[in-house]
């Protein structure tokens, strides 16, 4: 047996960076003090020692056999719409999350209607590396969750990967969680668990788990202040879905939505409700959100925005107060803030609204980050009816792109847009007038045409 070489680099634990030599800040994130000193130990005449195989033979296309693969219902229908219909069997899931939003409440709840919803016998494998086993009891029968006669649910509190894999392979799930990827290490490695080196290592070694064994591999994870998940970025590229609780964790709704997904749609998103007996799912997120509207303010203006494949209406907030400094300040809560300011001058300029000795505050009702522009026409509306506390009728709804001359651009999925806001008995709904060609005219809601802000701003006043 041949000697194992040492071998030392410093890697940045935000991004993965690799350097022969300490700096003070990262080159690649420009991250200071993120360098740390990572040992590996390899072998002479071999670069790494895989605990599991997977590999395949090489093939021509026309030669490689296709079979037709069901997925997996959770029976969460929220969490089966994100994942495209159910879950691929074979993939790796990413679930990430503030500490405490309930990542681990979903996966015990998806995990126990698994194998106890489906026709056909689902195996689950639920370690946790946080949790002792205790601690999942308490929280199961606090979930009111029990265990049947013929129950295919198996609990282990365990980091290292070697025993977990061992317990693998004696047990043979169809669906594997790890809760989380921060807890779990390899002892061939060097670093602590959670360290870059350790959470990609660890995350290969799952992805080849899960291809190689036909075994569905969920992976919770932390994230940062900043929202990213702790750990590198490259821990994003190797699994197939990534999903995100978007809310905070002292927000009554949980939004979970997903950012990358190969075998489905991006963008989704799916409601939940926090209750004590766990999370609920919304079904219609758009009348929860609307729900504490108060119609008799000014500043409140609906819009209706699309999540993925879903129609949902939202309230925009917005408060302009005169200022005492000569900088005026700008606010912006779950739209982007450049934008806002974008907005600003466009109402300024085009409009002829005295913003400069105000400060405007921006506001999606709910927790909602709306990143689409089809927005812009209600925040405009939002902004011009605080101002000037001209009330709204509150059966209207806006929904348009701005452009910087004033112009109102036109947006997708707009006849989703108008089915929605006829569902929830809207009288008027205020559209870009390049999308009026082509789209089914309803008798219980008013489509009104506009091509210009000053247009709707003219009929507000």
């Amino acid at each position: 047996m041949k000697k194992q070489k040492a071998q030392t680099a410093f890697v940045c634990q935000s991004c993965g960076y690799s350097s022969q030599k300490w700096l003070g800040k990262c080159p690649e994130c420009n991250q200071w003090n993120s360098l740390v000193e990572e040992t590996s130990f390899k072998n002479a005449d071999q670069t790494a020692r895989r605990l599991t195989n997977f590999s395949s033979d090489v093939l021509e296309l026309d030669k490689i056999s296709v079979s037709q693969t069901d997925r997996i219902s959770t029976g969460i229908k929220e969490f089966d719409r994100i994942l495209g219909g159910g879950i691929m069997p074979s993939s790796l899931i990413l679930l990430g999350g503030a500490p405490g939003i309930g990542k681990s409440t979903l996966m015990l709840q998806a995990a126990n209607k698994l194998v106890s919803s489906n026709d056909k016998a689902v195996k689950v494998f639920y370690v946790s590396g946080e949790e002792s086993l205790e601690q999942i009891k308490n929280r199961a029968e606090r979930l009111g969750i029990k265990k049947s006669k013929d129950s295919s649910l198996f609990f282990m509190s365990e980091t290292n990967l070697e025993s977990i894999i061992e317990q693998v392979n004696k047990i043979s799930p169809d669906v594997l969680v790890i809760d989380s990827i921060q807890t779990t290490y390899r002892q061939d490695l060097s670093g602590a668990s959670g360290s870059v080196g350790q959470i990609r290592e660890c995350t290969a070694e799952l992805l080849h788990l899960a291809k190689g064994k036909n075994i569905t591999v969920f992976l919770l994870g932390h994230v940062t202040k900043e929202g990213d998940i702790a750990g590198p970025r490259v821990l994003e590229h190797i699994v197939d879905t990534v999903l995100y609780f978007e809310a905070e964790k002292h927000h009554t709704y949980r939004i979970l939505r997903s950012y990358k997904n190969r075998f489905g749609p991006t963008s989704e998103i799916g409601v939940f409700e926090m209750r004590p007996d766990g999370l609920q799912e919304v079904s219609n997120p758009s009348a929860i959100f609307l729900s504490e509207r108060s119609k008799d303010s000014s500043g409140s203006i609906i819009t209706a925005v699309i999540e993925g494949t879903r129609p949902i209406l939202l309230e925009i907030q917005a408060l302009v107060t005169r200022t005492d400094f000569g900088l005026p300040r700008r606010m912006a809560t779950g739209i982007d803030f450049n934008r806002m300011i974008v907005l600003i001058a466009i109402l300024e300029n085009r409009i002829g609204l005295s913003l400069g000795n105000t400060d405007v505050y921006a506001n999606v009702a709910g927790g909602v980050k709306i990143k689409e522009p089809s927005v812009d026409l209600a925040v405009c509306c939002a902004i011009y009816s605080a101002l000037t506390n001209v009330q709204v009728p509150s059966d209207s709804v806006f929904v348009g792109e701005v452009g910087l001359s004033g112009e109102v651009r036109g947006v997708s999925f707009v006849q989703e847009r108008i089915n929605e806001a006829e569902k929830l008995g809207f009288k008027k709904i205020y559209i870009p007038k390049s999308n009026d060609r082509g789209i089914e005219k309803k008798k219980n809601i008013e489509i009104l045409a506009v091509d210009k802000l000053a247009q709707v701003i003219e009929k507000l006043r």
